[in-house]
Formats: structure tokens, C-alpha cells, sequence
């Protein structure tokens, strides 16, 4: 767990129980590849490289949507962000993006069963100068059916 950078004077927002959720994951998700998504996914981003618009190998980010849950509209936060079931109720809710860090170590091709499993990694507070901030950090790591590392993705969001 990363220090926090608050002094024994200041409260901290991040109770023992609120930590307790670093380490919890969701259940593994598993998915297939297929060329129609990968030239979907290329036609929607605007790649104009061929071996993706052809659907033989899938562009950076075909993995971001392949793991997204299909939702109701109720589902959704008043801002229309999916809720996330993997995260604690949080004293404090505006995110913003802290950073996107993605290692791509295999080449993604239709046919290819791909597991994702995500882990709450990390909980911490930092002073802003409007106040207190969170940051948490998750970790997807996404796996062929030997097993394989295909990609790795730590997301940093912070809440004020």
C-alpha cells in the first residue's frame, strides 16, 4: 500500500474498513475473440492499418470494450458511467482520470479465448489544494487459455 502523505494532525478519509478492500477481485471474465469485432473495433476507431480492418490481429484498446458489462440504462450512474461492483463506497465521489499504464505482450487474434481478472490494488489519500483526495488503483490482467499474459492495464482514478 502506497504511503499517505497526510500529517497525524489531519484526518484521513480512508478507514480500516475501506482498506480492507485492497486485494479484492472480480470474478475472472472470459470472452472471445473475433474477426467481426476486431474489424468493428477498427472501423469505430478509425484504423485505417489493414491487418485490422481485415480482423486478423485486434489495434490497442480492442480489449477495453471486450470486457465493458452490457448494462441497463439503470444501471448507470446520473452521470452515465457504469458502477462499478468491484469498487467500496467511497466518501468522496467527482473521479477523474490519475493515469492508464498498458503492457501489451501478445498479439490479440480472432479465436483467441481471453480471461480478464481485475484487482483493487491500491488505496491512498493525498492532499490537493482544495482538500483531500483519493486515489485508487486497479490492475487487469488478461490471459490466454494456456494461461499466457496478454495484457496488463493499471487504471489510477482520483475522487475529490
Amino acid at each position: 500500500m502506497s504511503s499517505s502523505s497526510n500529517t497525524a494532525a489531519e484526518e484521513t478519509l480512508l478507514t480500516p474498513e475501506l482498506l480492507a478492500n485492497i486485494g479484492r477481485q472480480d470474478s475472472p471474465r472470459r470472452e472471445l475473440v473475433t474477426r467481426r469485432e476486431i474489424r468493428k473495433y477498427a472501423i469505430a476507431t478509425g484504423n485505417r492499418q489493414q491487418r485490422y480492418l481485415d480482423g486478423d490481429v485486434a489495434p490497442p484498446m480492442f480489449h477495453v470494450p471486450l470486457f465493458w458489462d452490457v448494462v441497463t440504462m439503470d444501471e448507470l450512474s446520473p452521470d452515465g458511467v457504469f458502477i462499478d461492483k468491484l469498487l467500496p463506497k467511497f466518501p468522496l465521489e467527482k473521479a477523474m482520470a490519475g493515469g492508464l499504464e498498458i503492457e501489451y505482450l501478445k498479439p490479440v487474434r480472432p479465436g483467441d479465448w481471453l480471461t480478464a481478472t481485475r484487482t483493487l490494488t491500491d488505496i491512498y489519500e493525498k492532499r490537493g489544494r482544495s482538500g483531500p483526495l483519493i486515489f485508487y488503483e486497479l490492475v487487469m490482467e488478461i490471459r490466454n487459455d494456456e494461461g499466457e499474459l496478454v495484457i496488463r492495464e493499471k487504471t489510477t482514478r482520483i475522487l475529490r
